[in-house]
């Protein structure tokens, strides 16, 4: 059994606005490689400093999944809309 993939992001929204578009069109990508929302943004806190106003981790069946979704056309497209919007960490990683 293969270990799960995650996405990991601590962003900080500085255009509402345009990253609601890039939550509208992420949505197909998201679909078709079966992802998961296990956190998605609500309270928070950041007991050692800023983390960002947005955290998100995306779940899915494997780490190649996750990649695969990344550099998928659909993802790629949708990301313009993030990378303008906002800036942060992100990351994919193989986990449990």
């Amino acid at each position: 059994m293969s270990k799960k993939g995650y996405w990991i992001a601590l962003i900080d929204v500085h255009d509402p606005d345009v990253y609601r578009q890039y939550i509208e069109a992420n949505g197909k990508a998201f679909a078709k490689y079966g992802a998961k929302f296990p956190v998605r943004p609500g309270r928070y806190t950041s007991p050692e400093g800023p983390t960002g106003n947005r955290h998100v981790v995306v779940e899915f069946e494997s780490y190649e999944t996750a990649l695969a979704c990344y550099e998928s056309p659909e993802y790629q497209e949708a990301s313009k809309f993030r990378l303008a919007a906002s800036t942060g960490h992100f990351v994919i990683v193989e986990g449990a």
